[in-house]
């Protein structure tokens, strides 16, 4: 039982470090632009190519977070009745 508990906050940890890691990513690549030399400010799809893929991976990163939070608090509801049970 210990061990499966382990295995499942494990399994929590990584989802949130890979939601992390999704969410730095995508900010790379969202504030990524293209050198151009004129300087007005545009935000056309051209000057910021990878606007599409930073939002796909925002959108992955916050299942993957959701997914964690939604194990995380059965697994404490669980545990919480398991301890008052005699």
């Amino acid at each position: 039982m210990r061990e499966e508990k382990n295995t499942k906050f494990k399994a929590e940890m990584c989802l949130l470090v890979v939601a992390i890691a999704l969410f730095a990513l995508s900010a790379f690549f969202y504030s990524y632009k293209l050198s151009n030399e004129s300087l007005a400010l545009s935000f056309d799809v051209s000057s910021y190519p990878y606007r599409i893929p930073a939002l796909t991976f925002v959108g992955f990163g916050s299942v993957l977070m959701l997914t964690a939070s939604i194990s995380y608090s059965k697994r404490s509801k669980n545990f919480g009745n398991s301890n008052r049970q005699v």
